[in-house]
């Protein structure tokens, strides 16, 4: 998808359900910094495919590890912020490995299903996603949208959730 917008909706959703699972920041990072190459290829008029070779799960493995790497020495500065907004959860090495590598295969295999210039097995060119005529352009991006009106319900309940716990709190006192 180029660019991201598109990917903001399945991330944010499966970051808030999976908040136990993943770090949510790392997830949603991931879902998204793929298309630095696209944007990247268009900006400076590159003679190079749109989704290259790191829009391949060999070479976003390689994504995946450098932001881990960065997360981890950076991921506490956002836990202020994150919690501002009301979304709390611990951090792990092993959240924030595990949301970087399943994030960043999430949006290879969206793409996948969308993009022929994808090679989702590079060196391998095929592409058995590409060919399955199940989802199709128009799903895919209805699937991107739904998410993010999942993702809307999801973080008002969690606001929900929150307030009354607070006006509880102050209630009994």
């Amino acid at each position: 998808m180029p660019f991201t917008p598109y990917h903001f909706g399945p991330a944010l959703f499966i970051g808030l359900v999976l908040l136990n699972v993943f770090d949510f920041l790392t997830f949603l990072i991931a879902n998204i910094i793929l298309d630095i190459e696209g944007f990247l290829v268009l900006f400076l008029n590159l003679d190079y495919p749109l989704h290259g070779f790191f829009h391949s799960f060999l070479g976003s493995s390689i994504v995946a590890v450098l932001l881990s790497l960065i997360m981890l020495k950076l991921r506490k500065y956002f836990t202020p912020f994150l919690s501002s907004i009301k979304i709390k959860q611990e951090i792990s090495n092993k959240k924030i490995f595990f949301g970087a590598f399943i994030g960043i295969y999430f949006h290879i295999f969206l793409d996948s299903f969308l993009y022929t210039d994808i090679k989702p097995f590079f060196p391998s060119n095929y592409n058995p996603l590409l060919q399955n005529n199940s989802f199709t352009m128009d799903f895919i991006y209805n699937f991107c949208g739904w998410c993010f009106l999942g993702t809307l319900i999801i973080y008002l309940t969690i606001l929900f959730l929150h307030y009354k716990k607070e006006n509880n709190l102050k209630v009994r006192s």
